[in-house]
């Protein structure tokens, strides 16, 4: 199955250094940019990651980020 793409531009959140963290890998979360277990039997994975540093992230909301969970532009081509 494809992501469904959340949104066209990243979503920017505020991190904490040390913390974990679920980004929705799915696109189905109501809790965008985060896991809110949607994707069960979509056979996608939610990718869990653990902030390095505190302040402002910008994480993928197209979905097809090649550096997950983190935006590498890739929303710009869709």
């Amino acid at each position: 199955m494809e992501p469904v793409s959340a949104a066209k531009t990243p979503f920017a959140v505020d991190l904490e250094e040390g913390t974990v963290y679920v980004w929705c890998a799915c696109g189905k979360s109501a809790q965008q940019p985060f896991c809110d277990g949607s994707h069960k039997g979509s056979g996608i994975t939610p990718k869990v990651f653990k902030a390095e540093k505190t302040g402002t992230a910008y994480l993928c909301a197209c979905k097809r980020t090649g550096n997950a969970p983190f935006c590498d532009g890739t929303h710009q081509k869709l």
